[in-house]
């Protein structure tokens, strides 16, 4: 006699299956718009002291517009940072802060004081 599993069995094993994969995935969704936000941030933290140290050594005054290939010299790696969301970056005037133009359930932005 041939031993063999069950239909129920079968089912309950699929239905733990299921079970245990609607609560890991949601989390593995959570963590990855988190990590792309940080990752969002810091480049446009990168963007901010890249302007900084532009508008010092171009001599740019409060609320003049940058140029965005001078401030990528000064940026790590000498590159345009893009947006892991697919956002796009406004390096905006001096004395503003970088804007990514991503809209979903995280915000990219970068704080006050950052």
């Amino acid at each position: 006699m041939k031993k063999a599993f069950t239909l129920v069995e079968i089912m309950i094993v699929v239905g733990i299956i299921g079970l245990l994969c609607s609560i890991a995935i949601p989390s593995f969704v959570r963590a990855r718009a988190t990590s792309q936000q940080n990752a969002c941030i810091n480049n446009l933290r990168q963007i901010e002291y890249g302007k900084e140290c532009a508008a010092i050594a171009e001599h740019w005054g409060d609320g003049e517009q940058v140029v965005t290939t001078v401030v990528n010299v000064y940026i790590k790696g000498n590159t345009n940072p893009q947006c892991p969301s697919g956002g796009t970056y406004s390096y905006n005037r001096v004395s503003l802060n970088p804007s990514c133009s991503f809209m979903g359930p995280t915000t990219h932005r970068l704080a006050l004081g950052e």
